[in-house]
């Protein structure tokens, strides 16, 4: 564990202060993660783990201040400091721990249940722990996270009914479209969220007119298989545009790939950018013909299955406060680590030099047999300190210090 002067943070910006636009400027490409755990490991922080989708953006990690974390971030990004200060959080210890509960399991979620989240910070610890940045506390505090996210997902119908963007994105098509079974539909990018978006069009539409594009062919045409749809190349987007009535675009592009020089035709066409940063640029606004609907105003739907799901945030809460105790607990016997085992220093220390004492003034010293008993009695002498510790939690600090003052010892001290 890190000493005293590194505390542990959460700091980023999500969908609740910062619009999409501005949750673009900070997003982060899988190389631009990359980067910043390189750079963090250049720069002595020891853990971090980053997240980035497309409702927040967030870094956990240790530091002497969050700075250090801040500009890790804007210096990987389009984004700048005055511009993060203006819609960020930076959560400290108890608050950063509590922090990445909600947010893995779905309290903190654009739409309440929505899971997905959890998977990013499943990979996020994989990058982490891959290149040396993952700690055993951070490791430690994902398990739990993971566990949360499993027994509410379980134990409770928080994330009932069907969920995340790619629902939202199916259910505002079925309520603005009639005869939606007949339209020719177009889906761009067939990531995360484009592959869960054409399962529910599949499932919900009972459309066969459903067309797969993607820069990279063999994914798209891997999604397509499943649902027996068709797979265009990426030089047919302009074409495909401009016979569709309802295009959705879910590419993790940096810059826009949809934009008003592409779109030739007269009749309406709807189009929906689940991406962030926005894919479709906004001059498309500028057509008569066209509606443009962002993730942002499809997070806005609320129904009766979000009515329901937030009487079960209680209960949710509930299982976040037990594995939360447990993490908290464990981590509450850590700061016992050190101390113990200078005890058992300080006690070997006293072991040697009477040995030594015992080696010179008897010829006949069984050293085999005073090492096995000595080294016996360390260890009950160590473990009856450390239950003493456990049992005592709410005066461990001043037993710790009247330990340390009796045995003089010198610790390097845990968070």
């Amino acid at each position: 564990m890190p000493n005293r002067s590194k505390y542990f943070y959460a700091i980023g910006l999500s969908y609740q202060k910062a619009d999409a636009e501005v949750r673009g400027h900070f997003s982060l490409c899988e190389t631009a993660k990359q980067n910043v755990l390189s750079q963090a490991k250049q720069n002595g922080i020891e853990s971090l783990l980053v997240v980035s989708t497309c409702n927040r953006t967030e870094l956990y990690g240790f530091a002497e201040h969050p700075f250090q974390l801040i500009q890790l971030l804007c210096e990987n990004t389009k984004g700048t400091v005055e511009e993060f200060q203006d819609v960020a959080y930076v959560h400290k210890n108890k608050e950063a721990i509590n922090h990445m509960f909600r947010v893995g399991s779905g309290l903190d979620s654009q739409i309440l249940g929505d899971f997905e989240i959890i998977y990013q910070l499943k990979a996020g610890a994989r990058m982490s722990k891959a290149v040396g940045l993952l700690n055993s506390f951070t490791e430690r505090l994902v398990n739990s996270v993971i566990q949360a996210s499993k027994r509410i997902k379980n134990e409770t119908q928080l994330s009932s009914g069907a969920t995340s963007v790619s629902f939202a994105s199916v259910q505002y098509i079925m309520n603005s479209v009639e005869r939606i079974c007949d339209k020719n539909i177009l889906l761009f990018g067939t990531g995360k969220i484009g592959r869960n978006t054409c399962e529910n069009l599949v499932k919900h539409t009972k459309n066969s007119h459903i067309t797969l594009i993607n820069r990279t062919k063999d994914k798209a045409e891997e999604v397509a298989g499943k649902f027996n749809l068709v797979v265009k190349d990426y030089d047919n987007l302009a074409e495909e545009l401009n016979v569709s009535d309802i295009v959705i675009v879910a590419t993790g592009a940096q810059n826009p790939t949809v934009y008003k020089s592409l779109i030739s035709t007269k009749k309406p066409l709807l189009i929906l950018d689940l991406s962030i940063p926005k894919n479709v640029n906004d001059d498309i606004r500028e057509l008569e013909n066209i509606t443009l609907v962002h993730l942002d105003d499809l997070a806005k739907i609320t129904d009766d299955t979000l009515e329901k799901r937030k009487t079960y945030i209680p209960k949710a809460e509930a299982i976040i406060s037990e594995i939360a105790t447990e993490f908290n607990a464990w981590l509450n016997t850590l700061k016992f680590v050190p101390t113990i085992q200078a005890i058992k220093h300080k006690l070997t220390d006293f072991k040697n030099s009477e040995f030594n004492t015992q080696r010179k003034k008897m010829s006949d010293f069984n050293e085999d047999q005073a090492e096995l008993i000595t080294n016996n009695l360390i260890q009950k002498i160590t473990n009856q300190f450390a239950h003493h510790l456990r049992e005592d939690s709410n005066s461990s600090d001043e037993s710790i210090e009247l330990i340390k003052k009796i045995f003089q010892l010198e610790t390097t001290d845990n968070v």
